[in-house]
């Protein structure tokens, strides 16, 4: 194994050049993270590590921790099996989601991703609301987003519902893939070329690790059927993982999720609706945000049929999701600020006692 088989570039080596001068360190590449333990995919091979103390304080929250996919500093002397994870080269991309739970803060799910595969069944699974929220991280993550529908023999109107979804996805590409009996998967492979990454996301049971299966020619990563109730997995996969395919390329096959809530919109809001943004360009207001306000195009559109009012219904539950995460993070900032301001002004207290002495 090598490091430019597994995404190794010019821009890396420069990250990483601050490093060179400290004895007994190495890159290598986040393969698997589990409580603060890691598989690296290194140079020759793969190793464990656990993560440096110092690098787990000075963390101002668990996005600038290693996520998989992410390219590390590993401290590891020439006689030791393991190592310690000393730093995190930048990322390039991300794609994070707010953390599940009452918790404010983001969590990211795949870091370092050249495309983001957003996998979706057409049986019961299929729901272009969820899809517009994958879409709209997928963009915001920094990767090319593409859409894989599986599942084509159960899907009850197959070309409606492709049809339904290319409308969505704008630009972005749509494949319709049968894992089960390896179809359609050539454009997969042609998307994770030597030394590029992808990354699996989507519900249970969509066929994801079907996938990673059939990719590399092997049966070893366990799936199981869907419950026949809802067409809903039951977590197979339970924890993420980069998989270097026997192409060069590098796949990240992720849990499915069952809470996919946003972190930040950013002009990707505009990406994935861009009928609302079309429209509303001739409203009257131009801070208008299609709710109350008159003479409003987009309100408009929906009276005369132009607009679905499920899909303005979705944009407004979206823009109301990211004001509320906005004011959560500007209010965690502000606590953290104070928090930082009573650190310092303790140690300056002791400071100044232990010098008066």
């Amino acid at each position: 194994m090598r490091l430019i088989d597994l995404g190794w570039n010019d821009e890396l080596g420069r990250g990483f050049e601050a490093w060179k001068a400290t004895p007994h360190v190495q890159p290598g590449r986040v393969a698997i993270e589990f409580n603060y333990l890691y598989r690296v995919y290194v140079e020759g091979g793969e190793i464990e590590a656990m993560l440096a103390g110092r690098l787990k304080h000075h963390a101002r929250g668990r996005s600038d921790l290693p996520a998989v996919g992410d390219w590390i500093v590993l401290r590891r002397r020439p006689d030791e099996d393991r190592g310690v994870v000393v730093g995190v080269l930048p990322r390039r991309s991300r794609f994070s989601r707010r953390m599940a739970g009452r918790i404010t803060g983001e969590q990211v799910v795949a870091a370092n991703v050249d495309v983001v595969l957003i996998t979706m069944g057409l049986d019961g699974d299929f729901n272009v609301r969820r899809l517009e929220r994958y879409l709209l991280l997928g963009r915001e993550s920094g990767a090319r987003p593409a859409i894989l529908l599986t599942k084509p023999d159960l899907a009850p109107d197959l070309d409606a519902q492709a049809a339904a979804v290319r409308a969505l996805a704008g630009d972005v590409p749509v494949h319709v893939v049968g894992p089960k009996r390896g179809e359609g998967l050539e454009p997969v492979r042609a998307m994770l070329a030597p030394g590029l990454t992808g990354a699996l996301l989507g519900s249970s049971g969509v066929g994801k690790t079907t996938i990673i299966n059939r990719l590399v020619g092997d049966e070893s990563r366990r799936t199981r059927e869907v419950r026949a109730s809802d067409d809903r997995g039951r977590h197979t996969t339970t924890r993420r993982e980069l998989v270097v395919l026997p192409g060069g390329g590098l796949l990240i096959d992720t849990p499915g999720m069952r809470e996919l809530q946003l972190w930040e919109g950013g002009d990707s809001v505009r990406d994935t609706f861009e009928d609302v943004d079309a429209l509303a360009r001739s409203c009257r207001f131009s801070d208008c945000r299609h709710r109350q306000e008159p003479r409003c195009a987009v309100k408009a559109a929906v009276s005369e049929g132009r607009l679905a009012a499920d899909r303005l219904a979705s944009y407004l539950k979206l823009q109301n999701e990211l004001d509320f995460v906005a004011r959560q993070q500007d209010e965690r900032a502000h606590i953290e600020e104070k928090r930082r301001g009573r650190v310092m002004a303790k140690a300056l207290e002791q400071h100044l006692k232990t010098k008066g002495r």
